[in-house]
């Protein structure tokens, strides 16, 4: 049997520091994790550098012997920031505030400060810096599906701008206008981002809650700021490229859902196509039931006698949906049937044949959220933010009729 695994009933060994100087050391039978050096205690955690009481050519600590874990190394205060900066404890507290009163500290002293800390690898606490400002450092982003591949880049832009605003970011999918009426009368979150919101999942929000709007209706409240995505101009490209082709005759297969973004492309199509004369073959699809929904509803589109030769999907997800039952009815992408996306996901470009699809900016969308949201919490007054361009990328899905 392992000598880790038998029955041991003798007293652990004390340590160093609890033993009396008669005291004879006995013999330790699980090996120690690192032996006792013959130093002083504060030169074992120190890095190879010729530091005090070791020479460089001297061997280190012993690595900790197998199935055991070396005690974690004690983390830099900030009264080692201000040692290593030549300041007080107090000008180190100030510099990492991230309140006004920091800015009295010189920049000079500041950049002094934050490169001790860097050398150090300090992290301020934040649990006191946010008790003193009155904020929890942490901001909701509420999103209608997050299997959605479209929210996952939104995601990406968050987090990213979040980190250089020191935010941290919690994401929360399937919630209600209830859910949201909670996380802004708590302490929990100190603003809100609510992306793509479905008409249900609006409601009454407190009016001291900092919230901003993401490819949302910018007449859901007007005191708030919205950002919002050209849909309406990437679905008139998306049908003109299709006209362009010599294609009269358009499926398309349009979200169920009652949110402002898909209004908008819906509105944008049926314009498009009445100005250019087109007929229009139309089916809906839940998009939260990902691609077997969309493979169901495109057979359907597809098995009819008069069928279109083009398609439009609301996203890229029904769009492979629209391959897959494509392929089992013996039909060729684009040879046979050209189809166009909207959200340029990843999966879009790995499709076979890669699918032309329209572009949302997710990660811009997101970014540009959080700008504006840290923007509120420092009580600044935000502009308005121009819509964000789309654009129709144009790659394998789509052919000239012949």
């Amino acid at each position: 049997m392992p000598e880790h695994a038998s029955p041991d009933r003798t007293p652990p060994a004390r340590t160093r520091s609890d033993r009396t100087p008669s005291d004879p050391i006995a013999p330790v039978r699980t090996p120690p994790a690192r032996a006792v050096p013959d130093h002083d205690e504060s030169d074992q955690d120190a890095p190879d550098r010729g530091a005090p009481g070791r020479a460089p050519s001297e061997p280190g600590p012993e690595r900790p012997a197998a199935g055991t874990w070396p005690a974690p190394v004690r983390r830099p205060t900030g009264r080692d920031v201000a040692r290593l900066a030549g300041v007080s404890q107090a000008t180190v507290s100030l510099v990492f505030s991230g309140s006004e009163a920091g800015r009295r500290v010189s920049e000079a002293t500041r950049e002094r400060v934050r490169e001790a800390a860097r050398g150090l690898g300090y992290r301020p606490q934040a649990a006191g810096r946010q008790l003193r400002l009155g904020r929890s450092g942490m901001i909701l982003l509420a999103v209608p599906n997050i299997l959605g591949p479209f929210f996952g880049r939104v995601l990406e832009g968050v987090h990213e701008e979040a980190g250089r605003h020191g935010l941290a970011v919690v994401v929360s999918s399937g919630w209600g206008s209830a859910t949201l009426a909670e996380a802004a009368t708590t302490s929990r979150f100190d603003g809100l981002l609510i992306c793509s919101p479905d008409d249900s999942q609006l409601g009454d929000l407190p009016a001291d809650t900092p919230v901003v709007f993401l490819d949302a209706d910018p007449g859901t409240d007007r005191a708030r700021p919205t950002v919002e995505l050209d849909v309406a101009g990437g679905m008139r490209a998306a049908v003109e490229h299709l006209a362009d082709l010599g294609h009269r005759r358009i499926g398309r297969l349009r979200s169920t859902h009652a949110a402002y973004t898909f209004r908008v492309r819906q509105a944008a199509f049926e314009e498009t196509v009445r100005e250019l004369g087109l007929e229009v073959v139309e089916l809906g699809v839940s998009l939260n039931e990902g691609q077997p929904a969309a493979r169901e509803v495109a057979h359907r589109l597809l098995e009819r006698p008069d069928r279109p030769h083009a398609v439009i999907c609301d996203d890229d997800v029904v769009a492979s949906g629209v391959y897959q039952a494509a392929a089992e009815r013996g039909l060729r992408v684009p040879a046979d049937l050209s189809v166009v996306g909207i959200d340029n996901v990843p999966v879009a470009a790995l499709l076979a044949p890669p699918l032309t699809t329209v572009d949302l900016p997710g990660e811009e969308l997101g970014r540009a959220g959080v700008a504006a949201l840290a923007g509120l919490l420092r009580g600044e007054a935000v502009a308005p933010v121009p819509p964000l361009a789309t654009a129709l990328v144009r790659r394998s899905s789509t052919a000239r009729v012949l």
